[in-house]
Protein backbone atom coordinates (compact mmCIF):
# COMPACT_ATOMS: atom_id res chain seq x y z
CA UNK A 1 0.00 0.00 0.00
CA UNK A 2 1.27 3.54 -0.83
CA UNK A 3 1.32 5.72 2.66
CA UNK A 4 0.54 9.05 2.39
CA UNK A 5 3.18 11.48 2.33
CA UNK A 6 3.58 14.61 4.11
CA UNK A 7 6.09 17.46 5.36
CA UNK A 8 6.43 18.55 9.00
CA UNK A 9 8.48 21.24 10.86
CA UNK A 10 11.29 19.09 12.10
CA UNK A 11 11.28 15.44 13.40
CA UNK A 12 10.65 14.74 16.77
CA UNK A 13 8.75 12.00 19.01
CA UNK A 14 5.39 13.97 18.15
CA UNK A 15 4.66 15.77 15.70
CA UNK A 16 2.30 18.93 15.03
CA UNK A 17 0.94 19.88 11.70
CA UNK A 18 -2.03 22.34 10.61
CA UNK A 19 -2.79 24.06 7.82
CA UNK A 20 -2.76 23.01 4.54
CA UNK A 21 -0.94 19.49 5.46
CA UNK A 22 -3.53 18.84 8.42
CA UNK A 23 -6.11 19.39 5.68
CA UNK A 24 -5.09 16.98 3.15
CA UNK A 25 -4.98 14.30 6.05
CA UNK A 26 -8.57 15.08 6.29
CA UNK A 27 -9.57 15.41 2.91
CA UNK A 28 -7.71 11.77 2.40
CA UNK A 29 -10.24 10.57 5.02
CA UNK A 30 -7.69 8.99 7.43
CA UNK A 31 -7.75 8.12 11.34
CA UNK A 32 -5.87 7.29 14.36
CA UNK A 33 -3.20 5.02 14.57
CA UNK A 34 -3.05 4.81 9.91
CA UNK A 35 0.55 4.77 9.05
CA UNK A 36 2.40 7.85 7.23
CA UNK A 37 5.33 9.29 5.99
CA UNK A 38 6.90 12.14 6.85
CA UNK A 39 10.10 14.50 5.65
CA UNK A 40 11.70 17.66 6.68
CA UNK A 41 12.62 18.79 3.71
CA UNK A 42 16.41 18.89 4.63
CA UNK A 43 16.96 15.38 4.41
CA UNK A 44 15.24 13.01 6.49
CA UNK A 45 12.69 10.89 6.71
CA UNK A 46 10.60 8.62 8.26
CA UNK A 47 7.74 6.27 9.13
CA UNK A 48 4.80 7.52 11.33
CA UNK A 49 1.16 7.22 12.86
CA UNK A 50 -1.55 9.45 13.04
CA UNK A 51 -2.56 9.86 16.24
CA UNK A 52 -5.41 12.71 16.64
CA UNK A 53 -7.23 14.37 13.34
CA UNK A 54 -9.56 17.38 12.74
CA UNK A 55 -9.63 20.09 9.82
CA UNK A 56 -7.35 21.73 11.62
CA UNK A 57 -4.94 20.08 13.31
CA UNK A 58 -2.76 17.32 13.30
CA UNK A 59 -0.25 15.22 15.49
CA UNK A 60 1.83 12.71 14.26
CA UNK A 61 4.36 9.94 16.39
CA UNK A 62 7.10 9.00 14.97
CA UNK A 63 7.67 5.09 14.46
CA UNK A 64 11.03 4.75 13.21
CA UNK A 65 13.79 7.37 10.57
CA UNK A 66 14.76 5.86 7.24
CA UNK A 67 17.21 6.85 4.96
CA UNK A 68 16.38 9.92 2.89
CA UNK A 69 16.49 9.38 -1.25
CA UNK A 70 19.97 10.02 -2.50
CA UNK A 71 20.67 13.42 -3.74
CA UNK A 72 23.42 14.35 -5.82
CA UNK A 73 27.34 14.29 -4.96
CA UNK A 74 27.34 17.43 -4.85
CA UNK A 75 25.05 20.24 -4.01
CA UNK A 76 23.17 21.34 -7.50
CA UNK A 77 22.37 25.62 -7.48
CA UNK A 78 20.15 26.50 -10.38
CA UNK A 79 20.18 30.31 -11.09
CA UNK A 80 17.93 31.31 -13.04
CA UNK A 81 16.52 34.38 -14.86
CA UNK A 82 13.14 35.79 -13.92
CA UNK A 83 10.30 34.80 -16.27
CA UNK A 84 7.02 36.08 -17.50
CA UNK A 85 3.42 34.52 -16.15
CA UNK A 86 3.87 31.19 -14.97
CA UNK A 87 6.68 29.83 -16.36
CA UNK A 88 9.16 30.35 -13.41
CA UNK A 89 6.41 27.80 -11.36
CA UNK A 90 7.32 24.98 -14.40
CA UNK A 91 10.91 25.63 -14.15
CA UNK A 92 11.10 24.94 -9.58
CA UNK A 93 8.66 22.10 -10.03
CA UNK A 94 10.97 20.33 -12.61
CA UNK A 95 13.92 21.46 -10.97
CA UNK A 96 13.14 20.09 -7.34
CA UNK A 97 11.99 16.73 -9.01
CA UNK A 98 15.57 16.58 -10.69
CA UNK A 99 17.64 16.96 -7.82
CA UNK A 100 18.63 20.82 -7.26
CA UNK A 101 19.29 22.04 -4.05
CA UNK A 102 18.89 25.43 -4.29
CA UNK A 103 17.00 27.46 -6.92
CA UNK A 104 18.57 31.37 -7.65
CA UNK A 105 16.51 34.38 -9.26
CA UNK A 106 18.11 36.92 -10.98
CA UNK A 107 17.50 39.56 -12.42
CA UNK A 108 19.06 40.27 -16.14
CA UNK A 109 19.00 42.61 -18.76
CA UNK A 110 17.28 41.23 -21.01
CA UNK A 111 14.35 39.95 -18.52
CA UNK A 112 10.69 41.50 -19.08
CA UNK A 113 10.35 40.79 -15.53
CA UNK A 114 12.21 42.86 -12.79
CA UNK A 115 11.31 41.86 -9.76
CA UNK A 116 8.73 39.37 -8.24
CA UNK A 117 6.57 40.52 -5.25
CA UNK A 118 6.76 38.41 -1.64
CA UNK A 119 3.49 36.22 -2.25
CA UNK A 120 4.43 35.29 -5.44
CA UNK A 121 8.25 33.66 -4.20
CA UNK A 122 5.93 32.65 -1.22
CA UNK A 123 3.83 30.66 -4.05
CA UNK A 124 7.48 29.50 -5.55
CA UNK A 125 8.56 27.93 -2.25
CA UNK A 126 5.28 26.34 -1.94
CA UNK A 127 5.47 24.31 -5.58
CA UNK A 128 9.17 23.46 -4.79
CA UNK A 129 7.86 21.83 -1.21
CA UNK A 130 4.78 20.10 -2.87
CA UNK A 131 6.97 18.78 -6.11
CA UNK A 132 9.24 17.39 -3.28
CA UNK A 133 5.93 15.87 -1.55
CA UNK A 134 5.19 14.46 -4.94
CA UNK A 135 8.40 13.12 -6.16
CA UNK A 136 9.46 11.46 -3.19
CA UNK A 137 12.37 13.81 -2.52
CA UNK A 138 13.28 13.91 0.98
CA UNK A 139 15.38 17.42 0.55
CA UNK A 140 12.89 20.92 -0.59
CA UNK A 141 15.34 23.24 -2.28
CA UNK A 142 14.86 27.18 -1.22
CA UNK A 143 13.55 29.44 -3.88
CA UNK A 144 15.92 32.13 -3.33
CA UNK A 145 15.03 36.05 -4.10
CA UNK A 146 15.98 37.55 -7.00
CA UNK A 147 19.21 39.45 -7.29
CA UNK A 148 20.99 40.95 -9.53
CA UNK A 149 23.03 38.71 -12.13
CA UNK A 150 26.39 40.71 -11.42
CA UNK A 151 25.81 40.11 -7.12
CA UNK A 152 26.09 36.17 -8.36
CA UNK A 153 28.33 34.28 -6.70
CA UNK A 154 29.44 30.49 -6.55
CA UNK A 155 31.66 27.93 -4.95
CA UNK A 156 33.07 25.53 -7.29
CA UNK A 157 32.13 24.94 -10.96
CA UNK A 158 29.83 27.23 -13.08
CA UNK A 159 27.94 26.27 -16.33
CA UNK A 160 25.89 28.69 -18.59
CA UNK A 161 23.56 27.48 -21.54
CA UNK A 162 25.44 29.03 -24.45
CA UNK A 163 24.37 28.48 -28.02
CA UNK A 164 27.20 29.41 -29.51
CA UNK A 165 29.55 26.92 -28.22
CA UNK A 166 30.25 23.25 -29.06
CA UNK A 167 31.17 21.57 -25.35
CA UNK A 168 28.80 19.09 -23.50
CA UNK A 169 27.82 19.57 -19.94
CA UNK A 170 28.40 15.81 -19.47
CA UNK A 171 32.29 16.09 -20.99
CA UNK A 172 33.10 18.81 -18.37
CA UNK A 173 31.30 18.41 -15.38
CA UNK A 174 32.57 16.61 -12.08
CA UNK A 175 31.57 15.96 -8.72
CA UNK A 176 34.50 16.81 -6.43
CA UNK A 177 33.15 20.98 -5.72
CA UNK A 178 29.41 22.02 -6.20
CA UNK A 179 27.79 23.20 -9.43
CA UNK A 180 25.83 26.10 -10.39
CA UNK A 181 24.07 26.31 -13.59
CA UNK A 182 22.75 29.51 -14.98
CA UNK A 183 20.09 30.34 -17.58
CA UNK A 184 18.78 33.32 -18.88
CA UNK A 185 15.39 35.03 -19.95
CA UNK A 186 13.16 34.87 -23.10
CA UNK A 187 16.12 37.22 -25.03
CA UNK A 188 18.77 35.33 -23.38
CA UNK A 189 22.03 36.67 -21.34
CA UNK A 190 23.08 39.87 -23.42
CA UNK A 191 26.82 39.87 -24.97
CA UNK A 192 28.37 41.53 -21.93
CA UNK A 193 26.47 39.20 -19.26
CA UNK A 194 27.61 36.50 -21.39
CA UNK A 195 31.02 37.60 -20.94
CA UNK A 196 31.15 38.89 -17.91
CA UNK A 197 30.22 35.10 -16.92
CA UNK A 198 33.02 33.46 -18.72
CA UNK A 199 35.52 35.97 -17.27
CA UNK A 200 34.66 34.74 -13.96
CA UNK A 201 35.11 31.11 -14.56
CA UNK A 202 31.97 29.90 -15.69
CA UNK A 203 32.12 27.51 -18.65
CA UNK A 204 29.50 28.02 -21.97
CA UNK A 205 27.87 24.58 -22.42
CA UNK A 206 25.35 24.00 -25.64
CA UNK A 207 22.24 22.02 -25.11
CA UNK A 208 21.44 20.96 -28.83
CA UNK A 209 20.97 21.93 -32.30
CA UNK A 210 18.40 24.33 -31.59
CA UNK A 211 17.45 27.38 -29.87
CA UNK A 212 15.51 26.62 -26.73
CA UNK A 213 13.05 28.68 -24.50
CA UNK A 214 13.18 29.92 -21.66
CA UNK A 215 11.82 27.99 -19.34
CA UNK A 216 13.39 24.69 -20.92
CA UNK A 217 16.37 25.50 -20.93
CA UNK A 218 17.18 24.98 -17.36
CA UNK A 219 15.37 21.73 -17.56
CA UNK A 220 17.02 20.47 -20.25
CA UNK A 221 20.56 21.57 -18.17
CA UNK A 222 19.50 19.04 -15.25
CA UNK A 223 18.23 16.39 -17.19
CA UNK A 224 21.68 16.04 -18.36
CA UNK A 225 22.96 15.57 -15.13
CA UNK A 226 20.09 13.05 -14.23
CA UNK A 227 21.33 11.37 -17.50
CA UNK A 228 24.03 10.22 -15.98
CA UNK A 229 22.61 8.42 -13.22
CA UNK A 230 23.67 10.55 -10.20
Amino acid sequence: MRLTRVRVPELAAEMTLSGSEAHHLSVMRLGAGDPLLVFDGRGREARAELLTLDSLRATLRLVEEMPGTPETPQPVTLAVALLKGDKLADVVRAATELGVASIQLLVTAHADVRDIGANKLARLNRIAAEASKQSRRAVTPAVLPPIPLPALSWEGQAYVAHPYVHDLLADQLHWESPVTLLTGPEGGFSEAEMEALLARGARGVVLGPRILRAETAPVALLGAIAATGV
